[in-house]
């Protein structure tokens, strides 16, 4: 009698507790391999999911026209959303709050249609000053990438100049843009920190956010004064650090 052949091992998901309602977690692929047999190194500049981060010279992804060609199906996911919470879309106080939702999601995450190079128009001096240029308690509005809900804070930016000077009204507009996106706080410090040093070429660069996560008051723990706060230190930042 010919003898079976083993079934090839196929890899399970691995099984994880779940928490707050997250799905179960499922087994990151492997690294492909080169001819040569090693395994290619993750760069600092790739995410979690090997998706590379944005780089502040990056396209937009999403322009005015995609807005107008996605509104209507954005809507109709709201609808399909107040359906699944057991709420009649078509009683008056919700006929228009679809179409109303979805405008308003297309403004929060406005960042995707904005580059660093749209805004700094020109906005580089110049200037022979050494000493730190500090811009603080910057308002930021953000979107919570893992639930949807909001963040605000403050961020604070500072810069020790490299014989140029940036208009300091970019400094606001730069935090606008990447914070206008779906993000996380960690993400969004380093954004922006690396766009203003590879835009400027400033000696150091230094950005500190402190926020409220609604995720962590509205829902979860309900710690309502509890804050967040985020640091990234580039350049001569570092190596103060390091001393110290």
């Amino acid at each position: 009698m010919e003898k079976r052949k083993p079934r090839a091992a196929v890899d399970q998901p691995v099984r994880t507790a779940s928490c707050n309602g997250y799905a179960l977690a499922e087994k990151q692929p492997p690294l492909q391999r080169s001819r040569s047999g090693e395994a290619p190194s993750r760069s600092w500049k790739t995410a979690a999911g090997g998706h590379p981060l944005e780089s502040w010279k990056e396209e937009r992804t999403r322009s005015e026209e995609d807005n107008e060609m996605n509104l209507p199906g954005l809507a109709a996911a709201y609808t399909t959303i107040l359906s699944a919470l057991g709420e009649d879309p078509q009683r008056q106080g919700l006929l228009k709050t679809p179409w109303r939702a979805a405008t308003a999601m297309q403004y929060f995450t406005k960042g995707y249609q904005e580059t660093i190079t749209d805004v700094l128009n020109d906005a580089i001096f110049d200037e022979d000053h050494d000493e730190m240029v500090i811009v603080k308690d910057i308002d930021m509005f953000s979107m919570c990438e893992h639930h949807l809900v909001p963040f605000i804070g403050k961020v604070h930016i500072g810069y020790l100049p490299n014989k140029q000077v940036l208009g300091l009204s970019k400094l606001a507009r730069i935090v606008e843009i990447y914070s206008r996106r779906l993000q996380v706080q960690e993400r969004l410090t380093k954004q922006i920190a690396v766009a203003i040093t590879e835009a400027l070429q400033p000696a150091g660069v230094g950005v500190v956010i402190e926020a409220t996560h609604m995720c962590m008051v509205m829902r979860g723990v309900q710690k309502m004064n509890s804050k967040t706060v985020t640091s990234t230190m580039l350049g001569v930042f570092v190596k103060k650090l390091i001393r110290s």
